[in-house]
C-alpha cells in the first residue's frame, strides 16, 4: 500500500523551497522528493492540496517551460501564469519560460 499522505507531504515540502521568481520542473520536483522516475506524481499531489494552502504550486511547469492545465481547458494556465508573472517570471510569445534563466538550482 502507497502512503499517499506522506508522499505528497514530500513533494510539498520540496516546492515549499523554490524561492519566489523561480520554478521547478515536476520530474525536477519528483526527484527531489525520492521518486526519480515519478513525474506525474509531482502533479498529482500539487493537484490534491488542499485549499487553502500555501505551498506554491505555481512555481512547478512541465519540462518544456509551459504551465500544464492537465486539461486543456482555454485559459486554464492564466491563473498560474499570472502568479508567476507577478513574481518576476517572464514568457516568451510561445508562452514558455526560459528554464536556464528562471529555473530553479538548488544547493
Amino acid at each position: 500500500m502507497v502512503d499517499r499522505a506522506g508522499t505528497y507531504e514530500r513533494i510539498w515540502a520540496v516546492v515549499r523551497r523554490i524561492p519566489r521568481g523561480r520554478v521547478a520542473t515536476y520530474g525536477q520536483v519528483a526527484a527531489l522528493a525520492g521518486f526519480p522516475t515519478q513525474p506525474r506524481l509531482a502533479g498529482y499531489a500539487l493537484h490534491a492540496l488542499p485549499e487553502g494552502s500555501t505551498v506554491p504550486w505555481q512555481r512547478v511547469v512541465n519540462a518544456q517551460g509551459r504551465i500544464s492545465t492537465g486539461r486543456g481547458q482555454p485559459g486554464g494556465e492564466l491563473p498560474q501564469r499570472f502568479r508567476l508573472e507577478e513574481e518576476g517570471v517572464e514568457f516568451d510569445g510561445r508562452g514558455r519560460i526560459s528554464l536556464e534563466r528562471f529555473g530553479w538550482k538548488p544547493e
